[in-house]
């Protein structure tokens, strides 16, 4: 094995641990969070899928950096860099969104009742750029290190798991609705 290839399999395990930082701190982001709204009120939805999010996000990792170190995989710099662009892409979304919803952004479906709808930010453009920002990042942050049966494989499940995810904020959502609120469905920025 070469230096460079060695070189950059390791640069990959730092860019994977630099993301999951992220996710742990934006984990302690939605517990703060969380607390805040259930002060106010806050009723949490789809307690059950949380478990599944959490393996199926935990699982993620573990095979983009088990199949950069075992199928040792050749990563041209324009995968590198179109890998990283995904990243940054789906980060920009995330943070828009969670710009947007400020405490009211948690990792789990949450509302307060009476609260409406935010759709400032990056929501007046769609309905869930976070769970889009995901998708991205999903796919884009394995193909950065050549991980491309990750990709693949957990874009598929992550479709599956986003669709559960989407319906069960979208009955909250209507649930938690002050009475006579406008629940237009504006476009969507992704099919999920």
């Amino acid at each position: 094995m070469s230096r460079d290839a060695r070189g950059s399999r390791w640069g990959y395990t730092a860019l994977l641990a630099g993301v999951g930082a992220l996710r742990i701190a934006e984990l302690r982001l939605s517990a703060r969070n969380e607390r805040t709204l259930r002060a106010r009120g806050g009723v949490e939805h789809a307690r059950g899928q949380m478990p599944w999010m959490r393996a199926m996000h935990g699982a993620w990792f573990a095979s983009a950096l088990a199949e950069s170190w075992v199928a040792r995989p050749r990563v041209g710099k324009m995968q590198a860099a179109a890998g990283l662009v995904g990243l940054g892409v789906g980060m920009a979304l995330r943070a828009a969104s969670q710009q947007a919803l400020g405490d009211r952004w948690t990792a789990t479906v949450m509302t307060v009742p009476g609260e409406p709808r935010v759709r400032s930010g990056v929501f007046r453009w769609g309905r869930h750029p976070n769970y889009l920002g995901v998708a991205v990042e999903i796919a884009a942050v394995p193909l950065a290190g050549g991980a491309w049966r990750t990709a693949a494989v957990f874009t598929a499940l992550n479709a599956a798991v986003l669709r559960a995810r989407i319906q069960a904020e979208e009955r909250a959502l209507r649930q938690g609705a002050p009475v006579g609120a406008d629940l237009g469905r504006p476009q969507r920025l992704s099919a999920l």
